[in-house]
């Protein structure tokens, strides 16, 4: 891949760094609000209509911006519209689960020019570097993409995470936990680093359920629970960039054994490992369930979303253990509306599919642990956005980077 230059520290006259400061806040603009007049231009950028139209020509004369045509006019002359060609900018996404990871290209509109595909790897892959080059360099060849209009990778995946550095912490080799470094050597391109919760909320915060509130909280509820922090519409990271880790919040007194290798974790009581833990016992104390009865020879492939359909079917064990984690997780979201005093509380991943049958029990022990003036003013919505909520977050998050570093070399 050819290497895209990013922001360098340079010297240059005044005029000239102003005129590439307008530049880049032109392009985000037509990001952010598609096609755009002239006139609209100068008066959002504050500039005179003569140094708009001359900084546009000089961006369609190199291909970054794209003549759209005239649009309705409000009296007098039609305006010409400006836009960012569909073709121009792109970027990879890559969002990891716990056994794999999915990557795809997207353009600046934030549409999905490649298929999603799916990669057999995990953060403790000793190939992961060469894995996602590999798949990254077969999605550019089999669309026609080329290797100069990709501007960035943008990485999502589970762990503690600096996105300053690049560091993920909870890559076990040490050697290998700046995976933004290297990362960046291997593709020669910009590269962000960021955690799978903090994209998923970015994801939801920008294009799903989220969208127009300030103070949001946004929980990707799976194998963890994942979570991103909006505050006055900034993502809050904190110092280290650690803000969110709801799963090790801890709520059981000397309770089962977490992976972070303490007791009684939220994580312990309210995920997809408590669901298949308590399937598990079932087939051992052989509960009355259609679906233990399924699956009694084999309780290893058992999913979630195989005991979300079951409750779905009136499978009573089943809407049992949905009820249990729904009214774990209202206790863990107690503190949090407390705390935080967020507008909406967005829940997405795998188990937020299970809607009412943890809605129920979430509202019942919101109603039990909250003083009822801070719950009332927080709404608790379902993501419509699915799977792909961490890849638009992510590949949004890399978009901002890259319009803010664009030198226009």
């Amino acid at each position: 891949m050819d290497q895209i230059k990013p922001k360098k520290n340079k010297t240059g006259s005044s005029t000239e760094m102003n005129k590439i400061s307008q530049k880049r806040k032109m392009l985000n603009l037509m990001r952010t609000n598609g096609v755009i007049s002239a006139p609209d231009l100068s008066k959002l950028l504050k500039i005179s209509l003569p140094t708009c139209i001359m900084l546009l020509n000089d961006m369609i004369a190199t291909g970054f911006v794209k003549n759209f045509g005239v649009g309705e006019s409000s009296g007098g002359r039609k305006p010409l519209l400006y836009g960012l060609p569909e073709d121009r900018f792109y970027v990879i996404s890559c969002d990891f689960s716990r056994f794999s990871a999915n990557m795809a290209i997207l353009n600046s509109y934030h549409q999905f020019v490649t298929p999603v595909t799916e990669i057999d790897t995990h953060i403790d892959d000793p190939n992961i570097v060469e894995k996602l080059y590999q798949a990254a360099n077969m999605l550019l060849k089999e669309n026609h993409i080329p290797a100069e209009k990709l501007y960035g990778i943008g990485v999502d995946m589970p762990g503690l995470i600096n996105s300053g550095t690049g560091i993920n912490y909870t890559i076990k080799d040490k050697k290998r936990q700046n995976i933004g470094r290297d990362l960046k050597h291997r593709f020669s391109k910009r590269v962000y680093i960021e955690n799978d919760a903090r994209m998923h909320a970015f994801g939801e915060y920008y294009f799903g359920a989220a969208r127009g509130f300030k103070d949001a909280i946004i929980i990707h509820w799976s194998w963890g629970l994942g979570l991103g922090i909006f505050v006055n519409g900034k993502l809050c990271s904190g110092k280290n960039g650690f803000a969110g880790e709801f799963s090790h919040i801890p709520i059981v007194e000397n309770g089962e054994l977490c992976i972070c290798g303490k007791r009684g974790c939220l994580e312990t009581i309210a995920s997809s490992n408590t669901i298949l833990s308590r399937i598990k016992q079932g087939v051992a104390t052989e509960v009355v369930s259609p679906l233990i009865n399924q699956i009694k020879e084999h309780p290893e492939k058992v999913t979630p979303e195989d005991v979300i359909n079951s409750a779905r079917q009136g499978d009573e064990f089943c809407i049992s253990i949905l009820n249990e984690i729904g009214t774990a997780m209202g206790k863990g979201l107690a503190y949090i509306i407390q705390l935080l005093n967020p507008e909406v509380i967005v829940l997405s991943g795998p188990l937020s599919k299970a809607k009412k049958y943890v809605l129920s029990p979430i509202q019942q022990a919101l109603n039990r642990l909250c003083l009822e003036k801070i719950s009332e003013s927080t709404t608790i919505l379902i993501s419509d956005l699915g799977d792909q909520s961490a890849m638009l977050g992510t590949s949004e998050m890399i978009f901002q980077k890259v319009f803010e570093e664009l030198d226009f070399e």
